[in-house]
């Protein structure tokens, strides 16, 4: 088989295999003709690529990632086989090595803007900013096409480095290119949110609706921005887009979760947690199920590594104090964090999101990986993770991580920084469940959708907490929710102390700040401190079952 006919032949055969259903043989064909001929014949990528989409069939995905990077070395200028290498890679959490390989086709084809655009996509999400913004700055330096969403994207990497000025004026170049480009508009709204423009986020997302009276985020905004009122158009606005989004499970989960948060500021609340219950069930529809037992299994297993033993002989004896904000999701912590960042002290990081991803790029399979770690992995992760701290922030100011979820990562924690500073919220479990069940959140969150999970997820979580506090109490301050709002200034005197830190009296005065707020409290944490989300699940114990009543009996 040397012609092309031949070829060409043998391509049709395996196509015919491959749709009939015999895929091995189908997988051995193409083989024969991947490695037949010279490089670069046609028939060679035809092949690759049937292979490819074999394995993605087969669910094989280290084979599907090992022919998609023979598929760039035979057609090295092919920017779609990187595309499509970049997608797979970050599925299984390894978008470094897809960085990689796009600085193997810009080594051969520097002129090619989309690449540039692509590669910064891919640095904004393993935090690598500067090289991020230089990328983009690059893919328009080139003449990229629709220029709008390099500049929009642009913004959205300042955003999260902290820099809203520069964030403000990436989405006004991008608007100026394009007015209408929605993209921007929307994350210029957001940035306003986050900065505490109510009156300004509103207008945009009017805005928006303007040009496209369907879309789902910016009506679900503005449901968000203000407490609604008796006389609202709102949630009629909100039931006929819900309507008008038909097949769009996304835009109705969405606007239904609005539409439930707009009923409950009625005091409507049979309405709302029907509709609450509504979006949860969409939501069910995009989100893994929840497996309790593997979660139980999963917590013990970071028991039984993280002991003391191992935190004796893992710590890397580091002085460095990061603080650290964490616990169950709407437990608190975006308010404890916005309290102390009115310290003149501190800053506000936000859900850094530095800790999870070092843990999955450098420590997997977690947590076994860390069985047997060298101290010397410990500590290189350790000035990893402070290089990203001053990457957000340079300043002298203590920076604060308030990604709820790093309560899982306590044990590491404390053996890359045994003075680590851990600030544990907790709130009245019942109100913590129903505040999660009544919040879109992301697919990591798999208990989120059903209360009996979420409730099951919370269990685990004080299971873990125990543990951590057993472990290390003198690293750990625990700050509960309800006293914070019901007494605030003896909490947070403490707090401060627990921080080495002085009291200010503008850490009672947090509403005011300019601090940027990136999670769904936005608006909730620019309020005064008031004690109304306390015992908020009396008012849908009718619908919730023995949840809050288990919980009230047992406290």
């Amino acid at each position: 088989m040397n012609q092309p006919q031949d070829f060409a032949q043998a391509l049709e055969r395996a196509r015919k295999l491959h749709s009939s259903g015999r895929l091995a043989e189908a997988e051995q064909a193409c083989w024969q003709l991947a490695t037949a001929g010279e490089p670069g014949a046609p028939h060679r990528e035809g092949a690759l690529r049937m292979l490819a989409e074999l394995y993605v069939q087969a669910r094989r995905p280290e084979e599907t990632i090992a022919t998609l990077v023979a598929l760039t070395e035979e057609v090295p200028d092919g920017l779609r086989y990187y595309v499509h290498l970049s997608q797979l890679l970050e599925t299984v959490g390894r978008s470094d090595l897809a960085i990689g390989h796009y600085r193997r086709l810009l080594k051969r084809r520097p002129e090619m803007a989309a690449a540039h655009f692509n590669v910064a996509l891919l640095y904004r999400k393993n935090r690598r900013y500067a090289e991020a913004i230089a990328a983009y700055e690059e893919a328009l330096r080139l003449g990229i096409e629709n220029a709008e969403e390099a500049w929009s994207n642009m913004g959205v990497t300042y955003s999260e480095m902290r820099k809203p000025e520069k964030a403000q004026e990436m989405y006004e170049r991008a608007l100026a290119v394009e007015p209408k480009y929605l993209p921007a508009l929307f994350n210029l709204a957001g940035l306003f949110e986050e900065s505490g423009q109510r009156a300004e986020a509103i207008e945009l997302y009017e805005r928006i609706l303007a040009i496209n009276p369907d879309h789902p985020g910016a009506l679900a905004r503005i449901a968000y921005a203000d407490r609604v009122k008796e006389d609202s158009a709102l949630p009629g606005r909100l039931e006929a887009a819900i309507r008008r989004a038909g097949d769009d499970r996304l835009a109705r989960e969405e606007l239904s979760f609005a539409l439930g948060k707009s009923l409950d500021d009625l005091e409507r609340y049979e309405e709302a947690f029907a509709r609450y219950r509504a979006a949860n069930e969409l939501g069910k529809l995009r989100i893994p199920p929840y497996d309790r037992k593997k979660t139980e299994a999963a917590f013990g297993r970071l028991i039984e590594l993280f002991n003391a033993g191992w935190l004796e002989r893992a710590s890397t004896g580091s002085l460095e104090a990061p603080v650290f904000i964490c616990g169950m999701f709407r437990s608190g912590s975006t308010l404890v964090e916005q309290i102390l960042a009115a310290h003149p002290a501190i800053i506000a990081g936000g859900e850094t999101g530095i800790l999870s991803s070092l843990i999955a790029r450098k420590l997997s399979p977690y947590p076994e990986r860390i069985r047997d770690i060298a101290p010397g992995e410990l500590e290189q992760i350790r000035e990893d993770y402070l290089a990203g701290l001053r990457e957000l922030c340079p300043a002298e100011q203590a920076i604060t991580d308030k990604r709820p979820d790093n309560f899982l990562h306590l044990g590491l924690v404390k053996a890359m920084f045994p003075a680590a500073r851990i600030i544990y919220t907790r709130r009245n479990p019942a109100d913590n469940c129903l505040s999660i069940y009544f919040q879109q959140l992301t697919g990591a969150l798999s208990y989120a959708t059903d209360l009996g999970n979420t409730a099951h997820y919370h269990r685990q979580h004080e299971r873990l907490m125990n543990h951590w506090q057993a472990l290390f109490p003198e690293n750990v301050f625990t700050v509960d929710y309800d006293e914070l709002v019901r007494s605030p200034e003896p909490l947070v005197r403490e707090l401060l102390g627990f921080l080495g830190l002085d009291w200010d009296e503008a850490c009672l005065d947090f509403p005011r700040s300019s601090n940027l707020v990136k999670t769904a409290s936005v608006w909730q944490v620019r309020e005064a401190l008031h004690t109304r989300s306390s015992g908020r699940w009396r008012n849908y114990e009718p619908f919730i079952g023995t949840i809050g009543t288990e919980w009230n009996n047992k406290a």
